[in-house]
């Protein structure tokens, strides 16, 4: 709810600039929907490919390697991981892992970057629209990050994350179809990295979002994150939310073998590649007792 000269609930400010850059790429992306039918077979491909890129730097990189140290990856898959996450855009791996380790210490309330107990809308985009709460500064300002940055990658990375982003988030998905196949500048851009950047935003706030407020809680009734399958769909296995609350140290963020996770898929075939070691799970006998002792008895 915003209130008077520019500050939103809690006290925060509004931040007119997210806003209205939000604005345009949401347009942008509207506007891009139609050049879909003119656009060639191979750009509308690249598109989607680009879009699992983006998504593994932030499921696979992100989230499960650097915020939760669920598994340890050699160096070129920490360099891949990286590159992919610039093209995700969504605040360098340092920012993000903070961001997020924040979130799950404090989960719903105001030290929670993006509280879902302030609703759908602040949960999915508002908490971008406004100054942190002052609880997220503080208290994230206890934890310890010195892992993050022990990591070279993560440091090149934030470093140069401007020019990484340009180049992975708008130059590379751009050029690529316009010099292999004809596409046009313009519809490359739009499709490849307007359109795919926006989808691909919409689908990672979700789990903030949607992940937070719909869905049954097997493994843990008493805290808001919940098992959501439109959200594993689009967030490439991020979806069994309740799960990944309840055992934030588990590599697959999801019972293991459960249904569709290709981020565990993707993760496992770089551990038979020889790239991960130390994939962290939680054991079947843990899980069966806290379905037991906490469960909604969904599951």
């Amino acid at each position: 709810t915003a209130g008077t000269a520019g500050t939103a609930g809690g006290g925060q400010a509004i931040v007119w600039r997210n806003v209205v850059l939000m604005g345009l790429l949401h347009l942008g992306a509207v506007y891009a929907l139609s050049l879909v039918p003119r656009a060639h077979i191979l750009t509308l491909l690249w598109a989607y490919f680009c879009f699992l890129m983006t998504a593994l730097g932030v499921t696979a990189g992100a989230h499960r390697l650097w915020s939760h140290r669920s598994y340890k990856a050699k160096l070129p898959l920490r360099i891949f991981l990286a590159a992919a996450n610039s093209m995700a855009f969504q605040n360098d791996i340092y920012e993000w892992s903070r961001d997020h380790r924040v979130h799950h210490k404090y989960s719903e309330t105001d030290a929670d970057p993006h509280n879902a107990r302030r609703g759908f809308f602040f949960s999915h985009i508002g908490w971008l629209f406004v100054r942190k709460h002052r609880d997220v500064i503080e208290k994230g300002r206890k934890l310890d990050f010195t892992d993050l940055l022990d990591d070279p990658v993560v440091r090149f990375q934030r470093k140069y994350y401007k020019s990484s982003v340009v180049l992975m988030c708008f130059v590379i998905p751009t050029f690529v179809p316009w010099y292999l196949w004809g596409e046009s500048l313009w519809n490359a851009y739009f499709l490849a990295s307007i359109l795919r950047y926006t989808i691909s935003l919409n689908v990672t706030w979700l789990v903030n979002s949607a992940a937070h407020m719909y869905g049954n809680r097997p493994y843990d009734k008493n805290i808001n994150p919940r098992q959501n399958t439109l959200v594993t769909l689009g967030a490439i296995g991020e979806g069994f939310h309740n799960y990944h609350h309840t055992f934030p140290f588990d590599y697959s963020a999801s019972e293991l073998g459960l249904k569709f996770n290709p981020t565990t898929w993707f993760i496992d075939f770089m551990f038979w590649l020889g790239l991960v070691t130390d994939r962290k799970q939680a054991p079947k006998e843990m899980i069966q007792a806290r379905k037991e002792r906490t469960g909604d008895g969904s599951a």
